[in-house]
């Protein structure tokens, strides 16, 4: 008999009996949700404890509580990523020109070309933090030019522009519209746009709902 069961005092009989025994119907569970947990954790970026996890598994169909979570992390040995510090520094405060806002929200579009909107977000990457700069067709939804760099500069955008200009090619009276960042109120870029025969548009001061097809 081996020797745990001489240990736990039990029959040579009954520790085969429990060898062979199917897992219980609360085990076989377990291994359903690890795997749901494992996939979910994954899917947010490994970043997401357990109060925050427990609430996308339950949102998927998944009924379990916070404790039975906990323990299945911990089996897994699931640990949260740590996120790395990032702050966003969007320089509005300038005394560069501003232009006046041309669409006022209006976010319809008869043909491509018409109006574009142009905007910065940030995208996190295995080498860090970089600055994606992209230009949006309001006619089509197409991104029609775009550019990604570590530093959100002019340079940054006019990289986006010069794309658009050369993919699309568009007509004069082209609405070229984002928030009053420097990077579009810059002498060049608005040169660019002007050189094009675009005319320039910027959303109110704080108002993300004035460049909504792009927010990113």
């Amino acid at each position: 008999m081996p020797l745990m069961a001489q240990v736990l005092g039990i029959s040579k009989a009954g520790f085969y009996a429990w060898l062979k025994r199917p897992p219980s119907r609360r085990a076989q569970e377990d291994e359903r949700l690890k795997v749901a947990v494992l996939a979910t954790h994954r899917k947010t970026r490994e970043t997401y404890g357990t109060k925050r996890l427990l609430v996308e598994l339950r949102e998927e169909g998944w009924n379990l509580g916070r404790d039975r979570l906990a323990r299945l992390r911990k089996e897994l040995e699931i640990r949260c990523r740590q996120r790395r510090r990032f702050k966003v520094t969007t320089d509005s405060q300038h005394g560069l020109p501003v232009a006046p806002n041309l669409l006022e929200q209006r976010f319809t579009a008869s043909r491509p070309d018409e109006a574009w909107h142009g905007d910065i977000t940030y995208v996190a990457t295995d080498e860090g933090w970089f600055y994606l700069a992209a230009l949006k067709d309001q006619y089509t939804c197409e991104i029609v030019g775009y550019a990604m760099g570590a530093r959100m500069t002019q340079d940054l955008v006019t990289a986006a522009l010069h794309m658009a200009l050369q993919r699309r090619r568009p007509a004069p009276g082209l609405i070229h519209h984002s928030d009053r960042g420097s990077q579009y109120c810059a002498k060049d870029y608005q040169a660019l746009l002007q050189k094009h025969g675009a005319r320039i548009s910027m959303s109110r001061k704080g108002n993300c709902y004035d460049n909504a097809p792009i927010e990113m």
